[in-house]
């Protein structure tokens, strides 16, 4: 399993700028929730692939099969408990004035909902507190990590949408042009704004903007920052980077009492907003500009965007994932001719519009019928789900060799001389133009589709290792393919897979040829 052996190699320390700083940063008690244990299961034995009819053969990759085992206990059979925001959900990065009396504005950037959004929630009850109004804003950066209109177009038509479900909430919503840091200080400063309460990112240039802006705010504006996009936050879940699942997995089932709870009702606005009023958006202009100037890879029509679309796709009558294919997850979930049996939640786990909570709380209630099942999703949905945003949090070299550990990459530049049979280039690798067709058709599958089965992105991604000069080549070329077709799998766990794929379980003696095959999934 990735990062489940023993490494020497230190993690990193964490992060120490002036604006981290003020982290609150208490682990609380791990409740009544025995330790969990895992166990992995045996390996599948090997079949050799020239023994098997055409229609019935195996791809066969380096590395073993993460097979989830883990059991997922509560302490009783009954509804998860309402229960008020947990204090450790939000970190204060910038304390503001003792007696706040202005607007809060809630900064939206990863999750894109206006429904079961603990940053929404905190923002509300500050407001409430202080007995002021509510606003919430969007920073629209120009292409933020080279996005295509393949992402923007998806975005701004949920946003488009969100503006609508927050207006009938009483909330205003701004849409700022520009990075967080040039657009949101004059426009707190123009509303008298006592507090941002902002979402939290585990990468780079959010983590500096939100640095930038610790500096840039008014002295009496706070800044808070909420953990929305994960059931157990990233900093309560692990004080360090973890080895992977592993380890990981422990510390967040024993937390999944305190974290896993049913949200509270947001409350209507304390005040009514009689402030400056939000402009009107051209939404067809405004989408059809952003998608021209990102144009190169186009927008794709099988999804629809908003947060009505993916409670659709979850438990739909017609085709939810929760009513209609559950069932297949566990036995089917990593065959690439059965996508079905897939979720289908990942376009809308990406852009915050569905919260991974509310999908393991509508799952957990199923539990008794397809109990396997449902711990297999739940797995993927918060154990590794997180454990991508732990290795990108506390990893400042998520993006490249350095990221791995010290073993993987000793092994992978020992074996960088390594004889291949094929060499590409970034653009041959783009186009498709291989002599394998099945690597060129799941390339093909990610340029017209935005998207890519799991297992045949293993495959996909280990191929572009054996293809090029060297792993630094190979690492950039996939996250560049990634980020630029693959729709909706960009970011922080596009850099956790592809580090993944590449440095984290290579176990064979030779890495580009002759390499030691496992099996791992039927594919004809």
């Amino acid at each position: 399993m990735v990062g489940d052996r023993t490494s020497k190699q230190k993690p990193p320390p964490r992060s120490t700028s002036n604006c981290h700083s003020h982290h609150r940063h208490s682990l609380r008690s791990p409740g009544t929730c025995p330790l969990l244990r895992h166990k992995n299961a045996a390996p599948t034995p090997f079949t050799p692939v020239s023994s098997l009819p055409l229609r019935r053969r195996r791809l066969v990759f380096v590395g073993a099969l993460p097979v989830c085992t883990s059991k997922w206990h509560r302490p009783s059979s009954h509804p998860p408990p309402h229960r008020p925001f947990h204090p450790d959900r939000v970190r204060v990065l910038k304390p503001g004035s003792p007696c706040p009396s202005g607007p809060v504005v809630y900064w939206m950037f990863r999750d894109q909902r206006s429904a079961n959004n603990w940053a929404l929630i905190h923002a509300a009850a500050l407001a409430a507190r202080s007995h002021a109004p509510l606003a919430v804003a969007f920073c629209l950066s120009h292409r933020f990590l080279g996005a295509h209109a393949r992402q923007l177009g998806f975005m701004l038509r949920g946003l488009r949408l969100l503006r609508g479900r927050l207006a009938a909430l009483g909330l205003p919503f701004f849409l700022l042009r520009g990075d967080a840091p040039d657009a949101l200080p004059g426009f707190l400063s123009r509303l008298g704004a006592s507090a941002l309460v902002a979402d939290f990112s585990p990468l780079r240039p959010v983590r500096a903007w939100k640095d930038a802006l610790c500096e840039r705010l008014p002295a009496a504006v706070a800044l808070h920052e909420v953990d929305a996009h994960n059931v157990v936050p990233v900093w309560v879940a692990s004080g360090k980077l973890e080895y992977g699942a592993k380890t990981i997995r422990p510390k967040i089932h024993r937390l999944l009492t305190e974290y896993l709870v049913e949200f509270p009702q947001l409350p209507p606005p304390a005040v009514p907003w009689t402030g400056e009023a939000p402009p009107e958006i051209d939404w067809d202009e405004l989408i059809g500009e952003v998608v021209r100037e990102a144009g190169e890879v186009p927008e794709i029509g099988w999804c629809e965007p908003g947060e009505e679309a993916a409670m659709e796709a979850l438990m739909g009558r017609k085709d939810g994932f929760l009513t209609k294919t559950l069932k297949l997850y566990d036995s089917d979930r990593n065959d690439p001719v059965k996508p079905r049996a897939l979720s289908g939640l990942s376009p809308y786990l990406h852009f915050g519009q569905i919260s991974a909570q509310r999908c393991a709380l509508e799952a957990w209630k199923l539990r008794k019928s397809c109990r396997q099942s449902v711990d297999a999703f739940l797995e993927e949905l918060i154990v590794r789900r997180e454990l991508a945003d732990n290795f990108c949090y506390y990893q400042p070299h998520y993006d490249s060799l350095q990221g791995a550990w010290g073993w993987a990459r000793k092994t992978l530049m020992d074996h960088t001389a390594d004889k291949r049979e094929h060499i590409y280039t970034k653009e041959q690798l783009e186009k498709a133009e291989t002599a394998d067709p099945l690597w060129n058709a799941s390339q093909h599958e990610m340029v017209y589709h935005g998207k890519m089965h799991g297992f045949m992105r293993m495959y996909w991604a280990k191929k572009i290792l054996e293809w090029t000069n060297g792993p630094e080549e190979a690492l950039s070329i996939a996250i560049y393919l990634n980020d630029k077709v693959l729709g909706f799998l960009t970011s922080w766990n596009s850099f956790h897979c592809d580090i993944w794929f590449f440095l984290l379980d290579h176990k064979s003696t030779r890495i580009y040829k002759h390499q030691t095959c496992i099996e791992v999934g039927c594919i004809y």
